[in-house]
């Protein structure tokens, strides 16, 4: 599920976005919701082929964008990730500037702390592994201009998102709709900002026992409520596009409360 190719800068030159949901500050520590802005960069470095990553590494907001085979700025699912982080790693205070290929890859567990996408490529973070045991964090962050999906969960597992803010967007998290291998998959969202426009937050299949749980959501300048909460979908195996399965809250796929989403 592609859309449409955009132009993109090729320098990843900062700009300053004021983003209203909480951040993890370089130091660590969460600051209140409302004080939450665009970081600066403390620099910028170009990446022509992707940085495997281990252990713990933080790039002390640092920005990266793509450049030579990773800075076309496309749609391409085929493109290689700016980073790709083996099971157990874990990613601090880093930007991903334009180009941004396709963004972060975790190949098992894995924790994003602190991470910002200035303009998504084709997804901002890609979730792998075949563990039914992994799970995968987002802490802190925010990403703009995701003309599809920010964050694409292929594997197993369990992935949490929380005090993340996102604007414009296609889909904010989907579980693979026609992946070659299907897992059950948990998605847990709790303190994010989603700010117009955008067309569903979260997409999951009923078919293989996906669920998702929302709690604080805070929608921004969507008046007429057209961005979905969550999407059920009837997943499949064989590449085709998966059919919907309905919308809203419910016991078993869906699980939030319309009291879990504020609209401002």
């Amino acid at each position: 599920m592609t859309s449409s190719i955009r132009p993109r800068a090729l320098t990843g030159a900062v700009a300053t976005f004021g983003l209203t949901v909480g951040m993890i500050m370089t130091s660590g520590a969460l600051s209140p919701a409302s004080a939450a802005t665009w970081p600066t960069a403390s620099g910028s470095q170009a990446v022509t082929k992707t940085i495997s990553v281990s252990g713990t590494k933080d790039y002390g907001m640092l920005r990266l964008y793509g450049s030579g085979d990773l800075g076309s700025g496309s749609q391409d699912e085929d493109q290689g990730p700016i980073l790709e982080l083996a099971a157990g790693a874990t990613l601090k205070n880093v930007i991903i500037g334009a180009p941004a290929a396709d963004g972060i890859h975790c190949l098992g567990s894995c924790t994003l702390q602190n991470v910002w996408w200035e303009d998504v490529g084709e997804d901002a973070a890609t979730f792998l592994g075949s563990s039914s045991s992994n799970v995968y964090t987002v802490s802190g962050g925010g990403a703009k201009e995701a003309g599809d999906k920010v964050f694409q969960f292929n594997g197993a597992g369990t992935l949490n998102v929380s005090n993340f803010a996102a604007q414009t967007f296609g889909t904010f998290v989907r579980s693979c709709g026609n992946c070659k291998t299907q897992y059950k998959r948990t998605i847990n969202l709790n303190t994010i900002e989603a700010t117009y426009k955008g067309s569903r937050l979260v997409g999951i299949n009923t078919n293989y026992g996906d669920s998702a749980t929302l709690k604080k959501i805070t929608i921004v300048g969507d008046s007429s409520k057209k961005i979905i909460p969550c999407q059920k979908y009837i997943g499949n195996n064989t590449g085709a596009e998966p059919t919907t399965n309905g919308t809203g809250p419910d016991s078993t796929y869906c699980k939030y409360a319309t009291s879990d989403i504020t609209y401002k």
